[in-house]
């Protein structure tokens, strides 16, 4: 972990691996691990897509906004939701002090990855499909990132030895 850096953002699209890849860096780095979704789930008493349901996507993404900027930790490895980058007060929020890096999937792997579309909270607009949200956001990734990682076609284990690596490399 770089010494400069009191925690570690994992940004992407859902399905990119952040939860996953987010729980095992804390452990092979020695951090702590939250998942800002998680957090979301556990302050409204609601699973995501029952928020963006009965609240719309311009309420979920203030109750998103809301709850990452209150968001204070140190030593943690922090997952978000692949929503956060429409949020540029959140986004500033946690680029504070910390490292930012983009888990990027390329698209055929991201859509083979996704298998619970309609449960799993995917802020996206009626009528938009996923490929959409993919091209809508990817330059969102790209301007918030210290650093990116390409997991396409790689294993989990793989994609931990390659981030752990870029870590490292970062001091």
């Amino acid at each position: 972990m770089p010494k400069s850096y009191k925690n570690i953002v994992l940004i992407g699209m859902p399905g990119s691996g952040k939860s996953t890849i987010g729980v095992l860096l804390a452990k092979a780095i020695g951090m702590a691990f939250i998942d800002t979704d998680l957090l979301i789930q556990q302050q409204e008493n609601r699973l995501l897509q029952d928020i963006i349901s009965e609240q719309g996507i311009a309420g979920f993404l203030a109750i998103e906004e809301a709850v990452l900027l209150k968001l204070e930790v140190v030593n943690t490895v922090v997952a978000t939701g692949g929503s956060v980058i429409y949020s540029n007060k959140a986004m500033e929020h946690l680029k504070r002090n910390n490292l930012v890096v983009y888990l990027h999937v390329d698209y055929p792997e991201l859509e083979q990855r996704i298998t619970d579309m309609d449960t799993r909270g995917i802020v996206m607009t009626k009528g938009q499909k996923l490929v959409d949200v993919y091209n809508e956001r990817i330059e969102y990734y790209q301007k918030y990132a210290d650093l990116m990682l390409d997991s396409t076609g790689i294993s989990i284990e793989e994609t931990l030895r390659r981030l752990v690596s870029l870590l490292k490399n970062k001091n």
